[in-house]
């Protein structure tokens, strides 16, 4: 019951907060619910697997997209792969441990399930961030695209970023306040700098439209209009990101700023399902690539029909 003392108006303790995760007064006491979410992820795990595995095979096969832009495609993937694989089966056990009042193991898997979980959603941040980036310098740069974004430039951002996440979620584990800040400086960046990005596509592409339609340029108006499919694809898979963390953030924020004055197990729960739609998103991403990048769709349809007709000995 100390712990449910500290829930006062002036905010959650962190450290507080993070024991009443794995608090028999907290979060015991509903077996049944802990059970659903425990099913729920171990579905949603494999069919972030298999969406991402069958995506990352395609994309090896796929020629269209301009190699930084592949591997950026590919490098979310990867995330969203890794989600499925770790991070969504701790999640899992999290809830096991829960209904089966293990609490021991439920510490360690809670801190495993929380470095892995902000290790992955900064790096697919940083990834849809510069998705947003490479779509407008191909449409700022014109012929100079290609020579300036290249794979290898894009390779060490991306594995630099991804070493940078790591030792932030690590950071957790020392001292929380680190994490804290990094997140509170890292994920609204990230976002103000998409959304300032396909503001400056949008009203290009508008100015652009005006010209075309003055002078008639035909060759030039298909160009753009393959380019604009590509723009909303990517924003599309922005918004899902968006969508689905946003619950999220806002059960954490209630939670960690005392709006609510105890932490009780249905609060928890509510937490659960928030971050269970997190986890979805990884699921989710497979479908928008191959219902909005026809390119993909193909080469995931390639790749169907030669698994299907494989012999198997």
């Amino acid at each position: 019951m100390m712990a449910r003392n500290n829930l006062t108006g002036g905010g959650v303790q962190m450290e507080t907060f993070q024991e009443l995760l794995c608090s028999p007064s907290s979060v015991g006491g509903l077996p049944k619910q802990s059970n659903h979410l425990a099913v729920v992820n171990v579905i949603l795990s494999l069919t972030a697997i298999l969406g991402n595995s069958l995506i990352l095979v395609s994309l090896r096969k796929e020629c269209y997209l301009h190699p930084p832009s592949k591997l950026l495609y590919r490098c979310l993937a990867t995330t969203d792969l890794l989600v499925g694989l770790i991070s969504q089966p701790l999640f899992a056990i999290y809830w096991i441990s829960i209904a089966n009042e293990h609490w021991n193991l439920c510490r360690y898997i809670r801190d495993a399930t929380l470095v892995t979980s902000y290790a992955f959603c900064c790096v697919s941040l940083f990834t849809m961030m510069s998705i947003s980036v490479d779509r407008l310098l191909a449409l700022l740069l014109g012929l100079r695209y290609k020579q300036t974004v290249t794979l290898k430039r894009t390779s060490i951002i991306l594995a630099a970023v991804s070493v940078l996440s790591g030792v932030a979620a690590l950071c957790y584990i020392l001292d929380y306040r680190i994490t804290l800040w990094f997140g509170y400086i890292y994920i609204p960046s990230c976002l103000l700098i998409s959304v300032v990005s396909y503001t400056k596509i949008f009203r290009t592409l508008i100015h652009h439209q005006v010209q075309v339609r003055l002078q008639s340029s035909q060759p030039n108006s298909l160009n753009i209009s393959r380019y604009r499919k590509a723009v909303y694809s990517a924003l599309l898979v922005q918004l899902a990101l968006v969508v689905c963390y946003t619950p999220y953030i806002i059960v954490e924020i209630v939670i960690v700023e005392g709006s609510t004055k105890t932490f009780s197990s249905h609060l928890s729960v509510i937490r659960g399902i928030a971050a269970t739609l997190v986890y979805s998103n990884s699921t989710l991403n497979p479908f928008l690539y191959c219902w909005k990048i026809n390119e993909v769709r193909q080469a995931v349809e390639q790749t169907i029909r030669q698994t299907l007709c494989r012999p198997w000995s």
